[in-house]
C-alpha cells in the first residue's frame, strides 16, 4: 500500500483519504505518513483538520510520524504547522509536542541538525517549557527534549532535574539517560552526585536512584562507584536494596561499562562481603539475556521498588536490543504509584514531603517516548474510577508502524548492479490498566502488548540481457503480557507477577 502510494499524485490520495470507511482510515493516514511522497503530504495537510478530526485519528497521524524511521524536514514542518496556533485536546497537543521531539532526534541522527524545521521544532518545545505553568504539562516538554536528544539542550534539563519538584526532576533525569555516553560531562555527572546524595535539597528516593543508574551507566570513575555503594548504608532498607541489585547485575552483564571498575572494588573485601550485601528489603532488580548471537544481544529487565510498608512504588519491565555498540530500547513500560502511604496510614519519614496521590504510566518503544497515561490523581479522582470503572484497559498505542525502509544500489565487480529494497512494518496494540480494590486491599496491574512484525526484502539485477529477482517475506506475531497482583491487607506484603507469552507464529 505504501509503494502504491508513494507513485499516486496528490488528488488521488485525497480522494483515497476522503473515501476511505470509517474503520480503514487510521490505517491510510499512517501508510500516508509513511510513504512521505510530497504528494501524500500535500493531501494530509489538506484533509487534516485538527479542530474537527476525532482525537484518535490525530494522535494516529502523530504517532506515524514520531515512529517514522527515516523523517523529512516536510513531514516535521507539517506536523508543526498542525500544531501552531490552535487551541486543540490535552491528549492531541502532548502526543504532538511528543512526535516534534522524536522527529528533531532523528533528522540529527540523518546529519540535517541545520535544517530549519528541526530549529523551529526545538525552538518550539523551548518557548513551551519555558511557559508551562502546570506540573504534567512540563513532564511531557522535558520527555520531548528527550526524544530530540539535542546537546544544546543539556543545560535547561540540568536545571530541572536539580531545582524541579519530584514529578520534573525525575522526567528531566529520565531525558537526560536518553542522551549517549559522549554528551555525559562532567558537569552533567557533578550535577547527577549532587542529587544522589542530596547536596543541595532532600530529593525524592526516585530522583536519587535515577541519578545513581546515570552515574553507574556512563562510564563512572571507581570514586563515584564506591561513594554510591558506601551510601547504601544510610539509604532506606528497600532503596539500599534495590541499588544493589543494580550493581550486581552490571557486574553480570558483559556489555556494561562499569563492569570492570565494578570487579576492581569488588576485591576489596570491606565492601565485597556477606554483611554488606545482605539488606533485606523485597525491592529487586534483574536484567538478563533473552538471544544472544553474533550481532545482536537482546535482554530482559525488570526494576521493582518497593516503599517500606510494602507497597510497590514502581516497576520498569524493559526489553532492549544491542547491536554493532548501538542500544535500542525496544519496549520499556513504568508503571508508578505514589501517595498510597498515607491513605493505609502509614507514616512519613522526617522531612519527606507528602506526596499527591497518583498512579500513572510511561512507555518507551523503538526509542521513542510516548505520552505519560495517568490512571488517577488525587483521591477524588480515585475513588470516581472504583467506583465508575468500565473494566476497559487504556490504550497506550495502537496502530501500524513503518520500522524500516532501506533502498540500495550495488555496483558488483562484473559491471552489472543489483537494487536492494528493504521494508518491515510493525502492527501495535498496547494496552494497560491498574485496578484500585480498597475493600480488598488489592492493587492490580497489567500492561498487554500485542504485536506482528512483516519484512519485506527484495534484490533486483536489471540488464539488457538478463533480468533476475530474489524475494523474500517474512512475518512473526507475538503477545506478551505482564501482569502484578499486589494485596496488602496483611503483613509481610504478598505480591504475584505473571509474565505470560503466547506461542509465536513465523513464517
Amino acid at each position: 500500500f505504501i509503494q502504491m502510494l508513494r507513485s499516486a499524485k496528490k488528488r488521488d490520495v485525497l480522494q483515497l483519504l476522503r473515501r476511505a470507511p470509517e474503520e480503514m482510515l487510521p490505517f491510510v493516514v499512517e501508510a500516508a505518513v509513511a510513504a512521505q511522497s510530497v504528494a501524500s503530504l500535500a493531501a494530509l495537510s489538506d484533509f487534516l483538520d485538527f479542530g474537527k478530526e476525532p482525537k484518535s485519528l490525530l494522535e494516529k497521524f502523530l504517532y506515524a510520524a514520531a515512529f517514522s524511521p527515516r523523517p523529512s524536514g516536510e513531514l516535521l514542518r507539517l506536523v508543526l504547522d498542525k500544531l501552531d496556533g490552535k487551541r486543540l485536546a490535552p491528549e492531541v497537543w502532548e502526543t504532538g509536542i511528543i512526535a516534534v521531539g522524536s522527529l528533531v532526534g532523528k533528522l540529527c541522527r540523518q546529519k540535517l541538525c541545520g535544517l530549519q524545521e528541526v530549529e523551529r521544532g526545538v525552538e518550539t518545545i523551548l518557548a513551551g517549557l519555558r511557559g508551562a505553568e502546570e506540573e504534567p504539562e512540563v513532564v511531557v516538554y522535558l520527555l520531548a527534549l528527550g526524544n530530540a536528544g539535542h546537546p544544546e539542550t543539556i543545560p535547561t534539563l540540568l536545571d530541572y532535574a536539580e531545582e524541579g519538584p519530584t514529578a520534573v526532576a525525575t522526567a528531566a533525569i529520565s531525558a537526560l539517560r536518553r542522551f549517549p555516553a559522549w554528551h555525559i560531562s562532567s558537569k552533567v555527572k557533578r550535577a547527577m552526585r549532587r542529587i544522589f546524595h542530596g547536596k543541595r535539597k532532600s530529593y525524592e528516593k526516585t530522583c536519587r536512584l535515577a541519578a545513581a543508574e546515570m552515574l553507574l551507566d556512563n562510564e563512572p570513575s571507581p570514586m563515584d562507584v564506591l561513594n554510591i555503594l558506601l551510601a547504601t548504608n544510610e539509604l532506606e532498607t528497600e532503596t539500599a536494596t534495590f541499588l544493589l541489585l543494580k550493581v550486581q547485575n552490571s557486574l553480570r552483564a558483559d556489555h556494561h561499562p562499569a563492569r570492570k571498575i565494578m570487579k576492581d572494588i569488588m576485591r576489596d573485601p570491606r565492601i565485597n562481603n556477606y554483611n554488606f550485601f545482605s539488606k533485606a528489603g523485597v525491592s529487586s532488580s534483574f536484567s538478563g539475556p533473552l538471544t544472544v548471537t553474533q550481532d545482536l544481544l537482546s535482554t530482559f529487565g525488570l526494576d521493582l521498588l518497593f516503599l517500606e510498608g510494602g507497597l510497590l512504588r514502581k516497576s520498569v519491565s524493559d526489553f532492549s536490543l544491542l547491536s554493532r555498540g548501538r542500544w535500542l530500547r525496544a519496549a520499556q513500560v513504568t508503571i508508578e504509584a505514589q501517595g498510597m502511604e498515607s491513605m493505609l496510614g502509614e507514616n512519613l519519614l522526617e522531612g519527606e514531603e507528602e506526596p499527591e496521590l497518583m498512579a500513572g504510566m510511561s512507555a518507551i518503544f523503538f526509542d521513542v517516548q510516548l505520552r505519560p497515561i495517568v490512571f488517577f490523581q488525587g483521591y477524588t479522582d480515585l475513588m470516581a474510577k472504583v467506583l465508575l470503572s468500565s473494566g476497559e484497559p487504556t490504550s497506550v498505542v495502537k496502530g501500524n508502524l513503518l520500522l524500516m525502509d532501506h533502498h540500495q544500489v550495488i555496483p558488483l565487480q562484473s559491471g552489472l548492479q543489483v537494487a536492494i529494497k528493504l521494508q518491515g512494518g510493525l502492527g501495535l496494540d498496547i494496552s494497560a490498566d491498574m485496578d484500585v480494590s480498597i475493600w480488598e486491599q488489592e492493587l492490580k496491574t497489567s500492561v498487554n502488548t500485542r504485536g506482528s512484525l512483516a519484512i519485506d526484502f527484495q534484490a533486483e539485477l536489471d540488464a539488457p540481457f538478463l533480468q533476475a529477482t530474489l524475494r523474500s517475506q517474512t512475518e512473526v506475531e507475538t503477545s506478551i503480557h505482564f501482569d502484578t497482583l499486589l494485596r496488602f491487607s496483611g503483613s509481610p506484603v504478598l505480591m504475584c507477577l505473571q509474565l505470560r507469552e503466547e506461542q509465536v507464529p513465523y513464517r
